[in-house]
């Protein structure tokens, strides 16, 4: 008994550093679905590869995560900024390491009228997960509501490396172009 203890204690470690095989698997179609979103050859592939990117993110969340997550979402389409953020909060506790969570809550956050906090949710998605192109959409929204028009070119420019087809992508860029560019003058 002492014997398969000490071994446990000893191997254990290593076997916990691997990712487990769904999560590695995980990460392989992400990078996949990466590749597809940059390298998208029109709208419709850009489309497809971007759902395949929300889906895998999605699978990250157990079921009970999930339900707690799409509640939130829900609340907040309805403008319950209120509820959405005790959802949200209630997930986050749950999964903290969930880049999606972060998010959703970031945008309770602002229809909350509350930017500090999220900003601060925001840049704690992007430390989870620097690709979250949603988040950095919502950053740069941010950085130009604050005046920070040089910010928020840079995290569009950002966005739209990684989806070069990003609905509206091209025609905010110019916009954010013309506004960062009318500022230094």
């Amino acid at each position: 008994m002492r014997r398969a203890l000490l071994a446990l204690l000893l191997f254990a470690p290593a076997a916990f550093a691997q990712p487990a095989p769904g999560v590695a698997q995980a990460q392989r179609d992400l990078e996949r679905a990466f590749e597809a979103l940059r390298d998208a050859p029109d709208d419709r592939g850009a489309q497809l590869a971007e759902a395949a990117i929300r889906q895998i993110w999605g699978r990250q969340a157990t079921a009970a995560v999930g339900l707690l997550l799409n509640r939130g979402v829900r609340n907040l389409r309805a403008n319950q900024a209120d509820d959405a953020l005790e959802d949200f909060d209630a997930t986050i506790t749950l999964a903290p390491g969930l880049a999606d969570a972060w998010h959703w809550r970031a945008q309770a956050h602002a229809q909350a009228g509350d930017r500090v906090a999220a900003a601060a949710d925001l840049r704690e998605c992007l430390r989870l997960d620097p690709r979250h192109f949603p988040a950095l959409i919502s950053l740069s929204r941010l950085q130009e509501e604050a005046g920070d028009l040089r910010g928020a070119l840079l995290s569009h420019e950002t966005v739209l490396a990684m989806h070069p087809r990003l609905a509206g992508g091209h025609e905010r860029l110019r916009e954010l172009l013309r506004k960062a560019e009318g500022e230094e003058m």
